[in-house]
């Protein structure tokens, strides 16, 4: 793998769990706490909505990243090429879809009164998604931070 995608792979959890924890803990709480709750809504909705799709952006940068990472791994026979952070890549982008591209549509029909579940427990149930994605991108940021293994050199056609 190019150096500089290898530098990416390691970097890109890190920087996305940043992004996720600022808008978790320092932009959405603040909006609540002095605005209208309507108007508050409208403006998290917004910041949920742009993490959601800079989250399907870097997980699927990250999904291809990984994959590389692993094919190379295999190659070189210290792995399979299905590994832990292709399936930690590719359950982020499940958490991002369900929780928001699922869910968060059905939250504005609840809203007006329709839909089998309330808007309450359809927030709930986002807001664990979203969670989720926040654990399982600190384990990527948390895997990228550990040295990688030194990898044997490829065995010489003279050998």
């Amino acid at each position: 793998m190019h150096p500089y995608a290898e530098r990416a792979r390691r970097m890109l959890p890190g920087l996305w769990a940043g992004w996720q924890l600022c808008v978790a803990l320092l932009a959405t709480p603040p909006l609540f706490a002095l605005l209208p709750v309507h108007d508050a809504g409208r403006i998290a909705g917004r910041m949920l909505a742009q993490e959601a799709y800079t989250s399907l952006a870097l997980g699927v940068i990250l999904l291809v990243l990984e994959r590389l990472a692993a094919r190379r791994a295999a190659e070189a026979g210290q792995g399979s090429q299905f590994s832990a952070g292709i399936v930690l890549a590719l359950a982020t982008l499940l958490c991002t879809i369900a929780g928001w591209f699922v869910i968060e549509p059905m939250m504005a029909d609840a809203r007006a009164g329709h839909g089998p579940l309330s808007f309450g427990a359809l927030h709930a149930i986002s807001a664990t998604f979203f969670g989720i994605k926040g654990l399982i991108v600190l384990a990527l940021a948390w895997r990228a931070a550990t040295p990688p293994p030194p990898l044997s050199p490829a065995p010489c056609a003279s050998d």
